[in-house]
């Protein structure tokens, strides 16, 4: 590759066969801004990606992950399942082999080498290069519950047509390591770039088989933790010394919900039979209208929500345009202690290209907790989860981390983490992609070092758990009713096995998520109380609807009420509506859905996630509201 210029990025429209309704016209927002990058060096780049004979001269155990989930079975089939740090240690072994510097490219040089003189989406023009389409489409891949059609394909090398500068499957095959972190462009001119110097993520470039054409343009961009090893990603590599670039590498700017965060402690409120408190809807979710990147203004769904150390309450949820896409990721926002607005809607985590599905956050003493699904590409089927830890409210985070080995279910996080008595951290997560089938508990003994899954399974999705005092689990979920009600699981083992039976509240359905936690009051029989936030679905005047009681009698409502139990869950003798109990009227739920509130109604869709905050104070936020109150509130009649 000679050395010389190119413009690196895309603002130009794309042609209609290359979109799909995740697609965007002019490209992803991280393509731009489009700016001329200068090459002053000439280096040789491998032809063809390296295959799995090549790998083995270094690492022959690799021989044995031939053909796992049907990919890659010749000597002459591009390598898969390594990391970026496999990749960068294969280079130091050709280097020392050979005599001779080798090494992963830089992305600029990636992309300088893959348009090879062009300007078009592909170096082939608007389409891919003859014969080099292998499953290009959105696959579940190998999610058993949604999978379907053909999804194995060869992955033999230099098979199609190479580009105008000798190189084959630029486009396609597998993703390639680079030597790059990922950040966004920040200089409108530069010359030997690297990226930033420091990241979650290391770059991937070419896109894969089993992907829709668009991810494989020669700008687009994508990403992965550099422990990844999966079925889409290989490499090549480069013969040259290291870039040297002309001006250091910046780091990216620090998003609105990590700046001037106050390193104080929360004040801790007596607990108290205060006055009923309750406040609410207010919206949290501030994206600006017609947001296409990295927010968007199309659908904001499934959050978090934790009280930090400092007192600030800190939300984040999913952001995207649709659920399976690669688009998605995960938006922050805080509400500062001692404020009353939510701050604007910022990045909070987004792995490039990949589906970020499912947050979850968890605040244990002085540390934050952040769990997050990341697929292997697009869908929520072939998760595995990340942890990242906070000592300062949320202001910096540790670097992600994988806590399972593989891609695959029972490994979707849910927003309902909690610990145990004796120092557990719990993290409840789906079972399955699809509406039933149940939840999965994942335990941590040892502060979020080592992870198991308990083995049983909880009957529902999106399920929530709480200790007894004996020691057993109790939990809800979504689906899998027992006789019509929403099944209540109980577990003796920890979650190893779990017992099934039917419960006095109605099942709940698609676009809802229900809320169940030990909560801290006195306000009755002395005794800390289990608090259930679900759906009415039934409208509050029909024969079956949901009934609560209060000082004048029994009444319908529908929507999302509370109940509370003080002894275990044995009984529930509180049940109210969340609503201010005033005049009827419309606000907006998910996504700007229209709903009525008032005496008998409540909002009526959303994923549910609360924290009881230091003031005990419950802290209730929907898929777009926060709710406030306290337990006098609950229990008044």
């Amino acid at each position: 590759m000679e050395a010389g210029s190119f413009l690196m990025g895309n603002d130009r429209a794309l042609p209609d066969a290359l979109l799909s309704p995740s697609c965007f016209r002019h490209g992803d927002f991280d393509e731009r801004p489009v700016h001329r990058v200068t090459i002053t060096r000439p280096f040789h780049l491998a032809e063809c990606q390296v295959t799995n004979a090549q790998y083995e001269m270094f690492d022959p155990a690799h021989r044995e992950l031939r053909g796992k989930l049907g990919f890659s079975t010749d000597d002459d089939e591009a390598v898969v399942f390594v990391s970026w740090h496999d990749a960068a240690a294969y280079c130091r072994w050709l280097s020392e082999r050979e005599g001779s510097v080798f090494r992963l490219p830089a992305e600029a040089e990636w992309e300088y080498a893959c348009r090879a003189g062009s300007s078009t989406p592909f170096a082939s023009g608007d389409e891919l290069p003859s014969g080099a389409a292998k499953n290009q489409r959105r696959t579940w891949f190998p999610d058993r519950f949604r999978t379907t059609g053909e999804n194995v394909v060869p992955l033999h090398v230099g098979r199609t047509a190479a580009n105008p500068w000798g190189l084959f499957d630029m486009h396609g095959n597998v993703e390639e390591w680079c030597l790059d972190w990922y950040g966004p462009y920040l200089e409108r001119e530069a010359s030997d770039p690297t990226g930033p110097p420091e990241g979650d993520f290391r770059v991937t470039r070419g896109g894969s088989h089993s992907t829709e054409a668009y991810y494989l343009r020669s700008c687009n961009r994508a990403a992965a933790l550099p422990e990844e090893r999966n079925w889409l990603i290989g490499f090549r590599v480069v013969c040259a010394d290291y870039p040297v670039p002309a001006r250091p590498a910046r780091k990216a700017p620090v998003e609105l919900h990590g700046i001037n965060v106050l390193q104080t402690t929360a004040p801790e409120a007596p607990v108290a039979d205060e006055a009923p408190l309750f406040r609410g809807p207010v919206r949290y979710v501030h994206v600006p209208p017609g947001s296409y990147g990295p927010l968007f203004s199309t659908h904001n769904h499934d959050p978090a929500i934790c009280q930090c150390p400092n007192g600030d309450l800190l939300a984040i949820w999913y952001s995207c345009v649709e659920e399976p896409g690669r688009e998605l990721g995960i938006l922050a926002s805080r509400l500062r202690a001692g404020t009353d607005s939510w701050e604007p809607a910022s990045v909070f985590w987004d792995a490039p290209d990949r589906n970020d599905h499912a947050p979850a956050l968890l605040c244990d003493g002085g540390r934050v907790y952040h769990f997050n699904g990341m697929s292997a590409a697009a869908t929520w089927g072939p998760l595995r989860t990340i942890l990242r830890t906070s000592d300062d409210s949320g202001a910096t985070w540790s670097p992600a981390r994988f806590i399972n080995a593989e891609h695959g279910p029972r490994q979707m996080p849910i927003a309902a983490a909690f610990t145990l008595r004796d120092g557990t951290l719990v993290l409840p997560c789906d079972a399955v992609s699809i509406g039933a089938g149940g939840t999965a508990l994942w335990m941590s003994a040892d502060g979020g070092e080592t992870w198991r899954d308990a083995g049983g399974t909880i009957a529902g999705i999106h399920a929530s758990a709480v200790e007894l005092a004996d020691g057993r689990l109790l939990a809800f979920g979504r689906g899998d009713e027992v006789d019509g009600t929403l099944a209540m699981s109980v577990s003796a083992d920890r979650g190893k096995t779990w017992q099934y039976s039917s419960s006095p509240f109605p099942p709940i359905g698609g676009s809802q998520r229900l809320v169940l936690k030990r909560v801290r009051g006195t306000c009755h029989a002395g005794t800390d109380p289990i608090l259930l936030i679900s759906f009415a679905n039934a409208p509050a005047d029909a024969d079956d609807a949901f009934t609560v009681e209060d000082g004048g009698g029994r009444r319908g409502v529908s929507g999302m009420f509370c109940a509370v139990s003080f002894d275990d869950g044995q009984t529930w003798p509180f049940h109210r509506p969340v609503s201010d109990g005033g005049p009827g009227r419309v606000i907006e739920a998910m996504d700007g859905i229209p709903c009525t509130m008032g005496p008998e109604n409540a909002e009526i869709n959303g994923y549910l996630t609360a924290c009881q905050s230091a003031d005990c104070r419950i802290q209730l936020i929907t898929s777009s509201n926060h709710y406030s109150f306290n337990l006098p509130w609950l229990v008044q009649r």
